[in-house]
């Protein structure tokens, strides 16, 4: 079976020109009626071309080219809702994240007393240790997910965690200062690896 050969580039363009010049005034109407952000309804109208162009074999002559072209608006429309649910869903579970962050910060304030030298002793070590500790602490990091980070094996980041925490212990000692058991840095320290 042979190939059907492919229109010059000439040809394709005019053609793709015609379809949109045609079309692009209804399609545009179309997605402005059903999105809430006329931004939205230009990145449907967008995606809708775009995609006629990739399959621009498919797209049949004539008025049955709009109804192709609804048919495929109808479907990147679709995708557009369902994303923003999805959207919609991280921001209402990452509002609910934040107001209990927001609330164990308070109790952290709250709870005051060895803070101001917990903070002093985090600051005291170095810049590695410092960023080894705050993937643990504060990103929740494991050891794997660490290492993939700073591109260095997992025994490494085991070996190199030890030695951090032990640094911070020393310098939390040197300045008579306990972590609250709320805070998440040296819960993280505390708990060792989730891997």
């Amino acid at each position: 079976m042979s190939a059907i050969p492919e229109p010059p580039p000439d040809e394709r363009r005019r053609r793709f020109e015609q379809v949109y010049a045609g079309h692009r005034a209804r399609i545009l109407a179309y997605a402005l009626r059903r999105t809430a952000d006329p931004q939205d309804a230009a990145d449907v109208l967008a995606e809708t071309f775009l995609i006629a162009w990739r399959k621009l074999d498919d797209v049949p002559r004539g008025e049955a080219a709009g109804l192709w072209l609804y048919g495929v608006a109808r479907r990147v429309l679709a995708n557009h809702h369902r994303g923003e649910r999805r959207r919609s869903a991280l921001v209402g579970d990452l509002a609910g994240q934040l107001r209990v962050d927001l609330a164990s910060h308070r109790e952290l304030r709250a709870d005051g007393g060895d803070r101001a030298a917990i903070a002093a002793a985090f600051g005291e070590l170095s810049e590695n240790d410092r960023e080894l500790l705050s993937l643990v602490g504060w990103e929740g990091l494991d050891h794997g997910e660490i290492a993939a980070v700073l591109g260095c094996s997992r025994n490494a980041v085991r070996i190199r965690l030890y030695r951090a925490r032990r640094r911070f212990a020393r310098e939390l000692d040197r300045r008579g200062a306990s972590a609250p058991p709320t805070h998440a840095l040296s819960a993280a320290l505390s708990n060792g690896d989730r891997a």
